[in-house]
């Protein structure tokens, strides 16, 4: 199922769930408490069988003076009953009391927060309900069932309520002696229910500060990542639709991230996009311009068949129509060609070529078919790592051939009649350089790099109108910088009259 959720609340929802666990820790604190109840059940049955244990021994008027004195020191009401169930001493009723229950009306109103929150806590946690405390109005043991229930098993018998203000009343009975008597101790563990919130108090505002520091951090994080990346997605979306050919894909070069890298590298590709759409719209309007002159003139010849009778005309109207074919023929293969290049040669698979082989094999081939003219070609190999001048190269050797064939095509074009062409092979800073010369008029300075463009041409007066597409010099750059190289028109080394067109490309050893 895909996400539906903004990063934003994603990002706030992930720091907030950890923090959630965290506080789930206060549920814990019930376990707590239930530690300190524990405890004071152990300490209860102590005292109470301590006291029971001393009482036994001592007549009446010791046995009351004794209730008073550790009532008094541990906190307690302590009731002495005899073996009828009668009262026979409070502690309470003998002297001052040593604790009182608090009415919840007399607190302030923070105390009933508190009290609502232990109510909460003990809804979450599923605790039972805990009876009320309250002092019995009938004075005989039988108004207490812990008394019963220590007669009845002759041990210590513990119970808790909760008092008034919603504190544990802990009620200890134990018997006295043999006879039926019986001891029975209440204490009010205030100082429970305080540890107990205090706890509570305290992991609630630490998680309370770590939520607070948690969201201002997560929006600080959800706005360095996603404000950036909705900016990217606005500028996207506008070259996408091509409203606004000026709109700039924010590069952030503040940001040294990942989003800084995704930002430059989306204005990167934007820029190429752009670039690359300009290209195919120039190469487009310039094959429209290529093709419009020989069909208007093919168009031209035909109309004029149709009304000329002279046969010498007609087979000169009927030779510029063949010649125009010819030119739209050879300029639509290369089109072709120059358009499928760039695919081609990125699903191409490099294997090592060796240049020097290359060169001569193309040649004695371009020797045989008499395509030089009456230019001697010339291999000049210097330079080279070895003595046989290995000179290989990572490359498609159909492509590289390409290249060769249309530099020494412009070559003859451009020399004069016997005008030798030279091809130079060397190797510097492991890279391979082959240079092809000639010793034509050259190529000014100013057009160096305008000769590698699509359909433009320098060629000299003395060629027939169509012989060239205008796309030789172009395609080989192409190949050539596929093939990690360079290609460029430089003057002559010896400073002569002429072209100097110059391939460099990598050794197949240290190809990338």
């Amino acid at each position: 199922m895909p996400w539906r959720v903004s990063l934003t609340v994603r990002i706030l929802a992930v720091n907030i769930i950890a923090l959630a666990l965290l506080a789930g820790s206060l549920f814990y604190i019930d376990s707590y408490r239930n530690e300190l109840l524990a405890e004071r059940y152990r300490l209860a049955e102590s005292e109470v069988e301590i006291t029971a244990i001393a009482l036994a021994h001592e007549p009446l008027a010791d046995r009351l003076a004794m209730l008073v004195r550790i009532g008094a020191d541990q906190r307690l009401r302590l009731r002495l009953f005899d073996r009828d169930g009668k009262l026979v001493g409070d502690s309470f009723a003998l002297a001052a009391p040593s604790y009182r229950l608090i009415d919840p009306a007399s607190e302030p109103w923070l105390q009933d927060a508190a009290r609502l929150l232990d109510s909460g806590m003990d809804f979450l946690l599923g605790t039972p309900p805990i009876p009320a405390y309250r002092d019995p109005t009938d004075t005989r043991s039988r108004a207490w069932p812990e008394i019963a229930a220590a007669l009845e098993h002759q041990r210590t018998w513990i119970s808790h309520k909760a008092a008034p203000d919603r504190t544990p009343v802990i009620i200890a009975a134990t018997p006295v002696g043999t006879e039926g008597e019986a001891l029975l101790a209440t204490r009010n563990a205030r100082d429970i229910t305080e540890n107990v919130r205090m706890a509570r108090q305290t992991l609630a505002i630490i998680v309370g500060g770590a939520l607070a520091v948690s969201i201002l951090l997560s929006l600080f994080l959800a706005r360095t990542i996603v404000e950036p990346l909705r900016k990217l997605v606005r500028s996207a979306v506008r070259v996408r639709l091509g409203r606004d050919r000026s709109v700039i894909v924010p590069r952030l070069p503040a940001r040294r991230d990942e989003i800084g890298l995704l930002a430059r590298a989306i204005s990167d590709m934007s820029g190429a996009l752009r670039q690359r759409i300009d290209a195919v719209e120039s190469f487009a309007a310039d094959v429209a311009h290529e093709l419009k002159n020989p069909l208007t003139s093919l168009r031209s010849a035909l109309e004029t068949l149709e009304r000329v009778e002279d046969p010498n005309l007609q087979q000169q109207l009927v030779g510029i129509a063949k010649d125009d074919v010819r030119r739209i023929d050879f300029l639509v293969t290369e089109i072709a060609d120059a358009s499928r290049i760039d695919a081609q040669l990125s699903r191409t698979t490099f294997e090592p070529v060796d240049m020097a082989r290359l060169v001569r094999a193309l040649v004695a081939e371009r020797e045989q078919r008499g395509v030089n003219g009456t230019c001697p070609i010339t291999i000049v190999q210097e330079n080279t790592r070895t003595q046989g001048g290995a000179l290989t190269v990572p490359g498609d050797a159909a492509r590289l051939e390409r290249v060769l064939q249309n530099l020494l095509d412009n070559a003859v074009s451009f020399s004069p009649p016997k005008g030798p062409i030279e091809i130079t092979l060397s190797q510097t800073d492991k890279r391979v350089n082959i240079a092809v010369v000639d010793h034509g008029p050259g190529i000014p300075s100013a057009a160096r790099e305008r000769v590698f463009e699509r359909f433009h041409s320098l060629r000299p007066s003395r060629e027939e109108f169509g012989t060239h597409s205008g796309l030789g010099l172009a395609i080989a750059r192409t190949i050539v910088e596929a093939h990690f190289g360079r290609l460029q028109a430089t003057d002559r080394l010896d400073g002569a009259p002429g072209a100097r067109l110059l391939i460099s490309l990598p050794l197949w050893e240290t190809a990338p």
